[in-house]
């Protein structure tokens, strides 16, 4: 038995949250997982209670919340785990600390989220990449979930020794249901989201924040037809920033807002296509999903895509990340929609990205660092 915790800054419904969950349900029976969440427990907290994992919430206050570390080192030295396994980057700072002080060899971190200038959507300053890298060193490894990441690492000096390329992984059994099954969810899940009858619908997927740049989705929407609608799956702190912006456009009545859902299969059933103008992504999982989903996807950064040859996604085609490059390619899918809201077959990419092949490396990375 590997007793394992994975430290996460929180557990609201954003990628890195749900990629966790996802990795816990697929990593070996041998190793048992228990999750600490340093603030905001959502409902990525909830479905890992439903799976039965124990998940504990530190209640921190903020970054500086110093008095947080003795309560997380005392946890992390009581639950006698043979490794930590830190996500995001408060989590990083803290949870690797706290490990060291708690006397585990193997710690782990997964970076998710990083550019040269940015981190998370933060601006990397001095301060900033300081901090990364000084809690870098009391780490074993750190997890990089795409070249593009890995090359980030190497190039602020971390040792290539030191990075694992393992890419994020997607569920693509989820995906796959019987035509019937999918009608229905179609069905249901348009009429809860109140689209009508004949309607087309765009959707986005990620975190509401401003480095996914759904506002370009917004003022490509004000200039297409009116039986469009803008469907957005997230929550975020630019919820109502967006919502402003659709008013201010006249296309209020056409966007619908998710929030938090634990349902993504179903809601992206009920779409006509997946649309991802972010710049600043360094994998691209909502992406996946579209794909996995049998969506024609248009998007503007996907490093998961980049990595393999074209014939690998047919379906998905990169534009730039701009309102009326938007308008363009999604009229040009409209006008070849033939309606019949048929899905696309899985391209290679899905299963190149299968989470159970991404699951048994990292699980293989779990053994080699306990046993030594």
């Amino acid at each position: 038995m590997v007793r394992v915790l994975h430290i996460v800054t929180g557990l609201a419904s954003g990628g890195a949250e749900r990629q966790l969950h996802l990795l816990i349900r697929h990593l070996p029976p041998h190793q048992q997982c228990e999750v600490l969440a340093l603030t905001n427990p959502g409902t990525v907290a909830a479905a890992l209670r439903a799976d039965g994992v124990t998940v504990h919430h530190l209640g921190m206050r903020g970054n500086r919340d110093l008095g947080a570390l003795p309560r997380l080192v005392r946890l992390v030295r009581t639950g006698r785990y043979d490794l930590v396994h830190t996500h995001l980057y408060r989590a990083q700072l803290y949870g690797r600390l706290a490990a060291r002080l708690a006397g585990v060899r193997a710690v782990v971190a997964t970076e998710h989220s990083l550019h040269a200038g940015v981190i998370e959507g933060r601006p990397v300053t001095r301060g900033v990449k300081g901090l990364y890298l000084a809690a870098e060193r009391l780490g074993t490894t750190t997890v990089a979930v795409s070249r593009q990441v890995a090359q980030t690492l190497h190039s602020w000096g971390v040792p290539p020794a030191r990075v694992e390329l393992i890419p994020n992984g997607i569920d693509a059994a989820r995906y796959r249901r019987p035509d019937a099954d999918r009608v229905a969810a179609r069905h249901r899940v348009r009429a809860e989201l109140g689209l009508p009858q004949g309607s087309w619908a765009v959707g986005g997927i990620g975190r509401l924040v401003p480095g996914k740049r759904f506002h370009v989705l917004l003022e490509a929407l004000a200039e297409l037809d009116p039986a469009t609608r803008l469907v957005l799956i997230g929550e975020g702190p630019e919820r109502a920033a967006l919502e402003r912006r659709a008013t201010e456009l006249g296309v209020r009545d056409r966007l619908v807002l998710t929030g938090e859902r634990d349902d993504v299969p179903d809601l992206l059933a009920a779409l006509d296509v997946l649309a991802a103008p972010s710049t600043e992504e360094t994998f691209g999982l909502g992406v996946l999903e579209g794909l996995a989903a049998g969506l024609p996807v248009r998007h503007s950064a996907c490093p998961a895509l980049d990595e393999l040859p074209p014939s690998a996604a047919p379906q998905a085609r990169r534009v730039p990340s701009e309102a009326a490059a938007y308008v363009t390619a999604l009229r040009e899918l409209r006008h070849l929609n033939d309606h019949t809201a048929d899905p696309l077959p899985h391209p290679p990419a899905v299963g190149h990205y299968d989470i159970a092949r991404v699951a048994a490396d990292l699980g293989a990375l779990y053994d080699r660092l306990a046993r030594a």
